[in-house]
């Protein structure tokens, strides 16, 4: 039956396994043919799908399924636009998006308007439809740029936010102009659309994050977040439909609202990203490339003139709009072919138009036919402009960010440092802990570059138990399956001590280990010895940045971080390596930090930020007697980050030996990290030669820790 499918010249094909065969072989081969000859493998998907489809070679239809399936894809594209952004550079760089985002619109606008009247000849109503399909875009080359890891670039992100301008108006007319047509342009009309448009986006930033973060509480199995995920992108994008935008509009607010959810190393994250990049998004390039028919060319000279126009047009206002953005802002020459690449790509809202505009009749000709909105002509014209942008804005996004992604790599101050090699110490005692401690180790590492991870469990040899050795390889197997499903790769440590904090000690030592992660079971209590013993015995007889994590929640559910700080913590040499980590923190999951530190720790931080903006509030330490009344503040879904000191340092306090007794009375619903910093000597750690002499001047320090931040998370 199959074979006779195979060598049967009825076309197109009806089997649908050798039809889905088919489409898996174009998503693996034409991506791989496109690399060798260094073009978009984007583009290779749409001219493939352009081949196989119904006006090539016709072997397979643009049915229903295809369409579904491309749907999908241009709703994920979306999506993952807004859960990638950066939402502190995207607040950062408003004002440039609007900017940019009104220079997008209005200049398609008006030269798609001059065009349409004088050389299409068309109405004003179909000038106007006409020139809302330029200044509409889809985020085609996002993909393309997000794998060579410059999604957060500020080109990037001001291309987005404009996007959702550009996008968000060029549709509106479509509806305008759809409504005038049945004449249902009135006050009612206005209202009713103002109201529905408010009352969408409201449910959409206000309700999905709450029903988010109570959803992955409450439930933790990998493929139930993920359908929870895709519910709430087509839910959005169902809303954003009978409040009459697109749904395209619908899917980007999603992702925004549902950013800081899901952290960009989070397990969910790979997996959304992974199946909308294999399946989905494939299935949409190959499904706009089976619109595409060459055999208009040598139909009809008024469809080449049409798609000549429209194209050019096209091109030349996006490539304005760009241009202008950059001499605005004084961008480089790569940041502006980001910006054109992303914002050149015709598909989705042209495609949405278009079809509308085809499908709208405006009244009778004399032959009593039906005089459509738009004619077949720009119909056919539109197929032939979007695979032209698309293959355009494709070439220009990879060469802009592949010199980029080349900039950044090559990155340096200029000062000569060694750039430390961080390595992370994990140890687990018990499964129930060991996926938080994987997790929060990730998000401790620098968005721009992995650390070594070290997953440590330890067997007394005198008991001789078989059985414990079987279970402490299987909690560390889970631990490895965790971090590989974030793309991260975890070393499995076995030792066998009599003493686990002279093991943890010797791997520390062994493995010039830099940071140490040490779960504290929910359900355990600290009692006022746990601390004394922990700092007079492992962290005497090592040297490390050494966090305490209990989890009560899940870390991706935070709503705020509030991180204690105590007086004069910045005059210790060990300041910036633990901070460096909490800017991680606020970097991966989007979360917003408020430090309660003193006047003159503020100044180290404000300064900092300055070259390294995050989601962040001040707020002043309190004094040392209102510490125990730590609650106060305290809200749920707050995680309580304290920052300790070791006796004999100059932050430390006496009341600091309160801690545990605070955390048994106060932290009972909450989850909280305890931070020791480490205490580099003179040359005495690995990677720190930077450091000369023991004291060092309030101004080099300053420096010192800049540098240190800037070496451990690299960003444009």
């Amino acid at each position: 039956m199959i074979l006779e499918s195979i060598f049967s010249s009825e076309l197109p094909l009806t089997n649908p396994v050798i039809k889905f065969l088919l489409i898996l072989l174009i998503i693996l081969l034409a991506p791989i043919l496109f690399n060798r000859i260094k073009t978009p493998p984007l583009l290779g998907l749409i001219l493939a799908g352009a081949v196989v489809g119904p006006k090539g070679l016709g072997l397979i239809e643009r049915d229903s399924g295809i369409i579904l399936s491309g749907t999908a894809g241009l709703l994920y594209i979306m999506f993952l636009a807004g859960l990638e952004i950066d939402l502190q550079d995207f607040k950062k760089n408003r004002n440039k998006s609007l900017v940019f985002g009104m220079y997008t619109f209005l200049i398609p606008m008006i030269l798609g308007i001059i065009a349409g009247l004088i050389l299409l000849k068309l109405s004003l109503i179909s000038s106007v439809l006409l020139a809302s399909m330029f200044a509409s875009h889809t985020l085609i080359a996002y993909p393309l740029i997000s794998k060579l890891g410059i999604g957060k670039n500020r080109a990037v992100n001001i291309t987005i936010g404009g996007t959702l301008i550009t996008d968000t108006l060029a549709l509106l007319i479509l509806a305008i102009i759809i409504g005038s047509t049945k004449g249902e342009v009135n006050a009612l009309f206005w209202v009713k659309l103002i109201l529905s448009i408010s009352a969408f986006a409201l449910l959409i930033i206000v309700g999905f994050p709450r029903l988010g973060r109570w959803f992955f509480k409450k439930y933790s199995d990998n493929s139930s977040q993920y359908i929870f995920v895709l519910v709430l992108v087509f839910s959005g994008a169902t809303l954003a439909e009978i409040a009459g935008i697109e749904a395209i509009i619908g899917a980007f607010l999603v992702g925004l609202s549902i950013n800081s959810l899901i952290p960009h190393t989070s397990p969910l994250m790979n997996r959304v990203e992974f199946v909308g990049n294999s399946i989905f998004i494939p299935f949409f390039l190959i499904g706009v490339g089976m619109l595409v028919d060459f055999r208009i060319f040598l139909e009809s000279w008024e469809t080449i003139w049409v798609a000549f126009v429209m194209t050019t047009v096209a091109i030349a206002a996006k490539w304005l709009a760009a241009f202008a953005t950059q001499k605005t802002y004084k961008f480089t020459l790569d940041e502006r072919r980001i910006i054109f690449g992303l914002s050149n790509a015709q598909a989705a809202a042209t495609l949405a138009a278009v079809i509308i505009g085809y499908n709208t009749n405006i009244g009778l000709n004399s032959s009593g036919e039906p005089i459509r909105l738009l004619s077949e002509s720009i119909l056919n014209g539109t197929i032939i402009m979007i695979l032209v942008t698309c293959t355009i804005a494709s070439l220009a996004a990879q060469k802009g960010a592949k010199n980029i992604a080349l900039a950044e790599s090559a990155f340096d101050d200029g000062s000569g440092e060694k750039e430390i090699q961080e390595r992370i110490l994990i140890p687990i005692r018990s499964q129930e802990t060991s996926d938080e401690l994987i997790k929060l180790s990730i998000l401790i590492q620098s968005p721009t570059k992995k650390s070594s991870m070290y997953a440590l469990s330890i067997i007394n040899p005198d008991l001789q138990d078989s059985a414990a050795e079987m279970k402490a390889q299987k909690i560390l197997n889970k631990a490895s399956e965790t971090a590989a499903s974030t793309d991260h790769f975890l070393i499995e440590l076995l030792r066998y001590d009599t003493n686990v904090e002279q093991g943890i000690s010797g791997v520390i030592h062994e493995n010039k280990i830099t940071d140490l992660v040490l779960g504290f079971h929910e359900k355990q209590g600290m009692n006022d010895s746990f601390l004394g013993n922990l700092t007079e015995g492992l962290l005497s007889k090592s040297n490390t940045t050494t966090f305490i994590y209990k989890s009560h929640q899940p870390f991706d559910t935070h709503k705020r971080h509030l991180i204690f700080v105590p007086p004069h913590a910045e005059k210790e040499l060990g300041f910036p390596f633990w901070l460096v980590k909490i800017w991680n923190i606020a970097r991966n999951t989007g979360a917003r930090i408020i430090f309660y530190a003193a006047p003159e720790t503020r100044e180290y931080l404000a300064d900092i930020l300055k070259k390294h903006p995050i989601r962040v509030n001040f707020r002043t330490f309190p004094e040392w007697d209102e510490v125990s009344n730590l609650n106060i503040h305290l809200k749920p879904d707050d995680n309580l980050i304290m920052v300790l000191s070791r006796k004999g340092t100059v932050s430390y306090h006496p009341k600091l030996e309160q801690v545990p007794s605070l955390i048994n009375t106060w932290l009972q619903n909450n989850s909280f990290i305890l931070i020791y910093p480490n205490q580099p000597k003179a040359g005495g750690m690995d990677g720190m030669e930077m450091i000369h002499g023991s004291l060092i001047g309030p101004i080099e320090r300053l420096d010192y820790t800049s540098k240190l931040i800037s070496s451990l998370f690299r960003r444009k």
